[in-house]
């Protein structure tokens, strides 16, 4: 049933977007054309959507997504897909396929989805998602990175809003209400079917498929970005393989009028002519590269076990984890030979029977497998070490224990999210609630958008009786999710605050509130003028 449900919800959605073989409602910024390090021209198409207008319409949707309970803010795997995800958009514009307006004006977020099918998508405005699904059903970074790179390209060339130039005239509104109306498919028969059925639907899966010539673009665009990027070109023709063999089995022809273009044996045809050109791959790797491409391995096969687990498999999924997990009969060998499969499968194996293990609240067991993994943590596999500390925090969390490490880290030298996110808690568990509070000060003012950081800074403030703060924290991380409304709630609560209680917050926190509650006030005006503009 959970499986069903979580399909249900984004399943619409997910046809829609499917990386490679699907178009998107969302692959549209405006303002861009092809490369200029000597890729093929663009298709030279023009479109009259402001970038404005496509980044209103993205907001409308992300909305929706933040608040749906299949979105996920997981850290961790936040962390590992960024270190995919930013290489490409660097490559993007060092290649000239992202223009500086672009990279300024639009979101480039990277939404994570509680969704065990095989499945990317992007949205109007720079909003991209991955369902955990990929995350776990690929094999290495690379993979991962042919289907962001493919879907950010899609974005770069303006697909969509040229589509919708030629196409239709629809107002952003109504653009933002019929993808709204996809999303709600999975919710309500009733809305599903008025959705489906009904004239603007049929209108808009005219504009829904992409053409050949826009495939083919994304293709070519897409694998120059990611071996810019430094990402191994075989990933590409791996994945088209995988998401041929995918769409081979999970489809169930229950949305046929939302797909675009199947995956076509042309298109993996030129997939791997590009890869058998590329000179990423040509030269024999040195040792070093190879034992680095080893460590890299190891890690993804710890995130694809994550991934696997918080898409919810259920609890007889879970013991079939731990079950796998403890039928290894020893500790894992330190990482000598990156080639050797047998390590990399053992390392994802062991990693997702601890995590599992915690879910099912059986700690010693958890900790048991973890001790297991850790001769893996080589001195020289930093990142695959730091997996595996903060996996042992979260099972001391999860179990109400505090983390032995809390008595000595240092969380001022914390720099990855995963790291500052993850320290916070260990030290509030602690009582170390000032060292908390502080450094994530210094963290979401880098961060502003960082909406789980204002949650747990809201509750290191709350434990010292800083309420102002507090109240105003949690507001930021409403803003932060664009749910404006309830942000301005909370501003004005915190006003109420210190107007009640002069002295529950200084000069400075008084001026920051009433800046902060006149700029939402003002973006909700904004929008609410736009809104009836584009009716």
């Amino acid at each position: 049933m959970r499986s069903r449900r979580v399909l249900s919800r984004f399943a619409v959605v997910s046809l829609v977007f499917m990386a490679f073989g699907n178009a998107s409602l969302a692959q549209a910024p405006a303002g861009i054309t092809g490369g200029s390090t000597g890729s093929l021209p663009s298709l030279g198409e023009t479109s009259d959507l402001a970038a404005a207008a496509e980044r209103r319409i993205g907001d409308r949707i992300a909305v929706s997504i933040y608040r749906d309970p299949d979105y996920i803010d997981d850290p961790v795997l936040g962390d590992y897909l960024q270190s995919i995800w930013m290489p490409l958009v660097a490559a993007a514009k060092a290649r000239g396929e992202l223009n500086s307006e672009l990279e300024d004006r639009f979101a480039w977020q990277v939404f994570l989805i509680r969704d065990r099918s095989i499945n990317a998508f992007a949205l109007p405005g720079g909003y991209f998602g991955v369902h955990l699904g990929l995350l776990a059903a690929v094999s290495s970074s690379d993979e991962l990175a042919a289907v962001m790179g493919h879907e950010l390209s899609h974005v770069t060339q303006r697909h969509i809003a040229r589509m919708l130039t030629q196409q239709s005239r629809q107002t952003p509104w109504m653009i933002a209400a019929m993808i709204l109306g996809v999303l709600a498919a999975g919710k309500s028969t009733n809305i599903g079917n008025a959705a489906v059925v009904g004239g603007q639907a049929v209108a808009m899966q005219n504009q829904l498929n992409f053409s050949r010539d826009m495939e083919r673009e994304a293709d070519r665009v897409g694998f120059g970005v990611m071996t810019d990027a430094g990402f191994q070109s075989r990933g590409v023709s791996a994945m088209f393989e995988k998401l041929q063999q995918a769409s081979r089995l999970n489809d169930n022809g229950s949305f046929p009028y939302l797909r675009s273009h199947p995956l076509t044996t042309e298109r993996i045809a030129e997939a791997r002519a590009r890869v058998q050109l590329s000179s990423t791959d040509a030269a024999k790797p040195s040792r070093e590269k190879e034992i680095e491409a080893g460590k890299g391995r190891v890690l993804h096969a710890m995130m694809a076990s994550r991934a696997r687990i918080l898409a919810a498999p259920g609890v007889d999924g879970l013991r079939s984890m731990v079950t796998d997990a403890q039928r290894r009969s020893g500790p894992v060998a330190a990482l000598q030979s990156p080639a050797a499969p047998d390590n990399v499968r053992d390392a994802g194996v062991l990693y997702g029977g601890a995590f599992a293990a915690a879910q099912l609240r059986d700690f010693a067991t958890a900790k048991g497998l973890l001790d297991r993994l850790r001769p893996i943590a080589a001195p020289d596999a930093p990142l695959v070490a730091n997996a595996m500390d903060l996996l042992s925090v979260e099972i001391d969390l999860l179990a109400g224990v505090v983390p032995p490490t809390a008595a000595s880290v240092d969380i001022a030298k914390a720099t990855s999210r995963a790291e500052v996110l993850m320290q916070s808690q260990s030290l509030m568990a602690a009582n170390r609630t000032q060292e908390v509070s502080s450094r994530l000060q210094s963290w979401v003012a880098t961060h502003p958008k960082d909406a789980m950081a204002w949650q747990l800074l809201a509750v290191a403030y709350g434990k010292q009786n800083q309420n102002v703060r507090a109240i105003r924290a949690d507001a930021e991380s409403r803003a932060a999710q664009l749910d404006y409304p309830a942000a301005l709630d909370r501003f004005k609560a915190a006003q109420g605050l210190m107007r009640s209680s002069p002295g529950s917050a200084d000069y400075v926190e008084g001026s920051i509130l009433d800046t902060r509650t006149r700029q939402t006030e003002s973006l909700i005006k904004e929008q609410a003028l736009q809104d009836k503009l584009d009716r």
